[in-house]
């Protein structure tokens, strides 16, 4: 089977999508793209270019839409309302990778890590505290 490589800009189909985002059940190992088409009813700002035989095809923007949605769901824990409430707010489509609960750092002493791991919890809260009070 040949593999096409398609540019970066290029639109993807709902599986490449899928794929990209490790949208697959563990145990079949099919990819999930029915969870995107639920996102897609629940967040207006997924739009999809839907071409004939309802092929769905998603633009770079679309996709970090998508994966600011997983993150949120996923890695931290949102309601879909929560997630809702923060793309309506303006949040910007970014993942912030300096939240991170597990604090590893060779050579730092105990002390160290726990002080690094309760300034990320405190971020986190606070980060909670505003979505809360919006």
């Amino acid at each position: 089977m040949s593999t096409i490589n398609k540019k970066h800009t290029a639109y993807k189909t709902i599986g490449e999508v899928a794929k990209e985002l490790d949208l697959v059940n563990k145990k079949t190992g099919h990819l999930q793209t029915h969870t995107i088409r639920y996102w897609e009813t629940q967040f207006k700002q997924i739009r999809p270019i839907i071409r004939a035989g309802k092929r769905r095809y998603y633009s770079l923007k679309d996709l970090k839409v998508i994966k600011y949605i997983k993150f949120l769901l996923k890695e931290k824990g949102l309601t879909i309302n929560g997630v809702k409430k923060m793309l309506n707010d303006g949040q910007s489509y970014t993942i912030d990778d300096s939240i991170n609960l597990n604090v590893y750092k060779p050579g730092l002493k105990t002390t160290k890590v726990i002080k690094e791991r309760i300034k990320n919890i405190s971020k986190i809260i606070k980060e909670l505290k505003n979505l809360k009070n919006g």
